[in-house]
């Protein structure tokens, strides 16, 4: 990554801090344990091992932090920029709600419904932090890889759960 010096390690903290609480938010009503609903569900062959979903998002927030910070670190005033943050809250917020509409709602459909809006305007996001910064949105890809492998993921579910 081109001129990823640190210059201001308060921005970069705040930017993990959001969006690991945006995990941590959607986190309150993902409840798979045993006699859950959702251990419930008759699940496709390809549903990865539930230990791995914690370690897989950690990872995803805090690329998403990163290239949020390299988008935002020289200031909201560069051309851009603005519009880049504003789709990022927009897709985090999203991302949130997905596990209220899945999980909390029991609802693979809303789950569906939700991810189709959040892949768009993750891709969105993509764009715009191509336009201000290249390595930013190459951090947002392995992003849009898991929430598209996620909404096929919620789509057979959703099938195979009529």
């Amino acid at each position: 990554m081109k001129d990823f010096a640190l210059q201001s390690p308060l921005k970069l903290a705040v930017a993990i801090l959001i969006c690991l609480a945006a995990g941590f938010f959607g986190s309150m009503v993902t409840i798979t344990g045993p006699g859950s609903w959702y251990s419930q569900l008759v699940k496709p062959w390809f549903n990865p091992p539930g230990y791995l979903f914690g370690p897989v998002w950690t990872i995803l927030y805090i690329l998403m932090a990163i290239a949020l910070y390299l988008v935002v670190k020289d200031g909201l005033e560069k051309p851009g920029v603005k519009l880049a943050a504003g789709l990022f809250a927009v897709q985090l917020v999203l991302n949130t709600l997905w596990s209220f509409a899945f999980f909390g709602l029991e609802s693979p459909f809303l789950g569906i419904v939700d991810l189709v809006i959040l892949w768009i305007f993750i891709l969105a996001t993509i764009v715009a932090f191509y336009r201000v910064r290249k390595d930013a949105a190459v951090l947002m890809v392995p992003y849009i890889a898991w929430v598209t492998f996620a909404g096929v993921l919620n789509y057979t579910i959703m099938i195979l759960n009529p």
